[in-house]
C-alpha cells in the first residue's frame, strides 16, 4: 500500500536525495532511475509505473533522436582526419601577427569547430590540447589563453547543430530546424564579444597577448595557400545547416548528410581508414549511450514528480511569489546556473526543461525597459506557444553556457584542467573564467531584453 506524504515533503525528499547521492560520486543515469524507482514503491503504485514506462517509450522512439549519434559521428570522424588541428593552424596563422591574434584564433576556430562537434567536452579538451601549449609558449597571459578557450569551447551548446537544441527540441516538443536557427546570432553575437574583449584587453595590456614575432608570419599568398585546406570541412558545415535552413531536409537526414560528407573530407585528407572509423564509431557509441541513459533516468524521476503534483507545486509556488513573469525568468536562470555546478548538461534539461517549459507559457512576458516582448505582434495562440517555446529555448541554451563556466564545479573548468600543463593550476582556471562569464551574462541579458535577436532569423527562414 503506498504511502502518503505532502508534496512539499516530496520535494525535499526526492532532490535532497538526489543532491546527496550526486555529491557522493554515483552516476547521474542510475541515480535519477534507482530513486525514481524507490519512490515509485514508496509513494505510489503500479499504474504510475506503467505511465512512466510509456513516457519512456515515447522518448525512446522519437524519430528526431536519431540526429544526435549521427552529429556525433560526424564529429568523430572530421576529428579523426585531423581537421581541428588544421582549422587552428590555419587561422592562426592568419591572425597570429596581430595582438592577442593567438586568441581570436582560438575562438573562430571554436566556433567553426562547435558547428562540427554539437557539445562542448570536445571542443574543452581538443582546444585545450591544441590552443594552450601554444599561447603559453608564445608568454599569453594564463588568464586569456585560459578564458578564450572555456569560453569558446562553450558555444557548442549554442551553435547548430547542438546536441542541446535536438534534446530540447524533443523534450518541449518544437522544431528543431527552427532552434538551430534561431541560435545562429546569439551565437555569433557572443563569439564576437569575446573576440572584442580578448582584443581590447590585449592593446590595452600589450603583454598579455603579444603577436607572432615576423619570423613566424606568413604572407598573403601563402594564407591563401592554407585556407584552401579548411575549405572542405568548412562547406561541409554549410551545406549540413544549409539543408536543415532551407527545408530541404530535416535535421535527421542533414546528420546523414554529414556523417557522409565526413567521410569524404577525411578521406580528401587521407585519413580515412579502418583504424579511424572504428574509434569513431566506439566513441559515437559511448556519447550516444551515455545520453540515452541518462535520458531514461532522468524522465522517470520527472515523470513521478510530476504526476504526484510536482508540476503544480512548483508553478503555483513561483507564480504566487509575485516577481512577475521576468522576475520568474531570473529565478529559472540562477537555478539552471547552480545545477551546472553539480550535473551535466543532459541531465539538466531532463529535470528542469519538463517543469520550466510549461510555467513559461503561462506568463504574459510584455518586454523590459520599454522594449518589445518576445511575442509582441503575435495574436494566434498557436503560434505563441511557438514563439515562446523557441525563444525559451535559446535563452536556455545561452544560460546553459553559463553554468559550464561556474566555479567551483562547472564541468568546462574541469575539462580544461584534465588536458592543461601542470603550471596551470585551478585557481588559475577559476580566475580565467570570471570575466568570460560576466559576458555571458551580458549576452544572456541582451537575448532577453532584445526577443529578436532570437525571433529574428527564423521568421525570414519560416515565415
Amino acid at each position: 500500500m503506498a504511502l502518503e506524504i505532502d508534496i512539499v515533503w516530496l520535494t525535499v525528499l526526492m532532490f535532497g536525495s538526489l543532491a546527496l547521492l550526486l555529491m557522493a560520486g554515483l552516476p547521474l543515469a542510475f541515480v535519477t532511475g534507482g530513486l525514481a524507482c524507490l519512490f515509485i514503491m514508496l509513494f505510489g503504485h503500479m499504474g504510475e509505473l506503467n505511465l512512466i514506462v510509456q513516457r519512456i517509450f515515447q522518448f525512446m522512439t522519437d524519430y528526431q533522436l536519431s540526429a544526435i549519434p549521427l552529429f556525433i559521428f560526424m564529429a568523430s570522424i572530421l576529428e579523426r582526419a585531423g581537421i581541428i588541428q588544421q582549422l587552428f593552424d590555419v587561422i592562426h596563422k592568419i591572425l597570429g601577427g596581430l595582438r592577442g591574434g593567438l586568441a581570436t584564433a582560438t575562438i573562430v576556430a571554436s566556433t567553426i569547430m562547435a558547428a562540427m562537434v554539437g557539445v562542448i567536452g570536445a571542443a574543452e579538451v581538443t582546444m585545450g590540447i591544441i590552443a594552450l601549449p601554444a599561447m603559453l609558449a608564445h608568454r599569453y597571459n594564463p588568464y586569456m589563453a585560459c578564458g578564450s578557450i572555456l569560453a569558446g569551447g562553450t558555444l557548442g551548446i549554442l551553435i547548430p547543430p547542438s546536441i542541446l537544441a535536438i534534446l530540447f527540441a524533443v523534450v518541449a516538443e518544437q522544431s528543431v530546424g527552427e532552434l538551430f536557427v534561431g541560435s545562429i546570432i546569439p551565437g555569433l553575437l557572443l563569439s564576437g564579444m569575446y573576440i572584442l574583449f580578448v582584443t581590447a584587453w590585449s592593446y590595452l595590456k600589450p603583454g598579455a597577448g603579444p603577436g607572432l614575432p615576423p619570423e613566424e608570419r606568413v604572407d598573403l599568398g601563402e594564407k591563401l595557400r592554407l585556407m584552401r585546406g579548411i575549405v572542405a570541412p568548412v562547406l561541409l558545415i554549410m551545406l549540413v545547416l544549409g539543408v536543415i535552413f532551407t527545408g530541404a531536409a530535416t535535421p535527421v537526414e542533414a546528420a546523414g548528410i554529414g556523417t557522409f560528407g565526413a567521410f569524404f573530407v577525411a578521406a580528401m585528407h587521407r585519413r580515412l581508414n579502418w583504424f579511424n572509423t572504428r574509434e569513431a564509431a566506439v566513441t559515437t557509441l559511448k556519447a550516444s549511450a551515455m545520453v540515452l541513459w541518462i535520458m531514461f533516468g532522468a524522465i522517470a524521476f520527472v515523470s513521478f514528480y510530476v504526476l504526484k503534483g510536482g508540476q503544480s507545486f512548483v508553478t503555483e509556488a513561483l507564480v504566487g511569489s509575485g516577481l512577475g513573469p521576468y522576475g520568474i525568468l531570473l529565478v529559472m536562470m540562477i537555478i539552471l546556473v547552480i545545477l551546472g555546478m553539480f550535473l551535466d548538461w543532459v541531465g539538466i534539461l531532463l529535470l528542469a526543461v519538463p517543469i520550466f517549459v510549461p510555467i513559461m507559457l503561462q506568463l504574459d512576458f510584455n518586454g523590459l525597459l520599454g522594449f518589445a516582448g518576445p511575442t509582441d505582434g503575435v495574436t494566434d495562440p498557436k503560434d505563441i506557444k511557438k514563439t515562446m517555446q523557441l525563444w525559451f529555448g535559446v535563452v536556455y541554451m545561452v544560460n546553459m553556457q553559463m553554468s559550464f563556466l561556474s566555479p567551483p564545479f562547472g564541468y568546462a573548468l574541469f575539462y580544461l584542467k584534465s588536458v592543461a600543463p601542470p603550471e596551470i593550476g585551478m585557481s588559475v582556471i577559476f580566475k580565467s573564467s570570471v570575466p568570460f562569464l560576466l559576458i555571458q551574462a551580458i549576452g544572456l541579458g541582451l537575448v532577453i531584453v532584445f526577443p529578436q535577436l532570437i525571433l529574428w532569423l527564423p521568421k525570414q527562414v519560416y515565415g
